[in-house]
């Protein structure tokens, strides 16, 4: 067998052989307790540690429905913000994180900055990434990571639609649905997203809301979803 030949073969196997579709799930960290808490009820976040993780662990139920029992699922978590949000609480967050992960059949990965983040993403297999998902603080411009957790009413971990050509758009199948459960994302970053990742980013033009988890809900917007 000529060296040609064998090279079309494989060529050819790798041609029909499936792409691994994985379902994405971004998850921020939340608030502490000590900071929120000097500000008005109104305007205090994360009364409750779990708002992004449970509303992770029901988008996971969400897609195994839709995409099969199997549906590869792989689950990032910004570990830092569980690690002090654990210690003030007294609880064992990580550790429950972990577990949520297992029972799910859900391939974990920590990361603890924008930029570990991006690597992490960057490393998926080209066309694998099917659905995206992110549920977190965030704003116009950015996803935050950390937000009221290291310092009241600011964000030391964040990824910024400056930092979205970091991001190698080869990991998104071409028809990728990505969505960002956050607050204001549809006002610009998911334009940016668009321009530079090559797939639509839908987003919330206003804040989202969560008291609807109770329910077994995902989060609402008030306003309206944009891509």
């Amino acid at each position: 067998m000529s060296g040609l030949y064998r090279a079309l073969l494989l060529l050819g196997i790798l041609t029909i052989l499936p792409v691994r579709a994985d379902h994405v799930i971004v998850t921020g960290g939340p608030a502490l307790r000590k900071w929120e808490n000097l500000r008005v009820p109104q305007d205090q976040h994360d009364r409750w540690w779990a708002n992004f993780v449970r509303a992770s662990t029901l988008r996971m139920a969400e897609i195994r429905q839709a995409y099969g029992s199997n549906a590869p699922l792989v689950w990032f978590v910004f570990q830092p913000g569980y690690q002090t949000r654990a210690r003030e609480d007294g609880k064992p967050y990580t550790t429950w994180i972990t577990e949520l992960a297992a029972e799910r059949r859900a391939t974990l990965i920590w990361f603890s900055s924008g930029s570990g983040f991006i690597q992490s993403l960057n490393n998926r297999p080209r066309g694998s990434v099917n659905t995206f998902d992110y549920f977190g603080h965030s704003n116009r411009h950015a996803f935050m990571f950390d937000y009221g957790n290291d310092i009241m009413a600011a964000s030391t971990a964040w990824l910024h639609e400056r930092d979205l050509p970091r991001i190698k758009g080869s990991v998104f199948d071409r028809n990728a649905y990505c969505k960002s459960w956050g607050c204001h994302t549809g006002e610009s970053m998911s334009d940016a997203w668009k321009r530079y990742v090559g797939v639509p980013l839908e987003g919330a033009k206003g804040p989202t809301d969560y008291t609807v988890l109770s329910y077994g809900k995902l989060p609402v917007v008030k306003g309206s979803w944009a891509r």
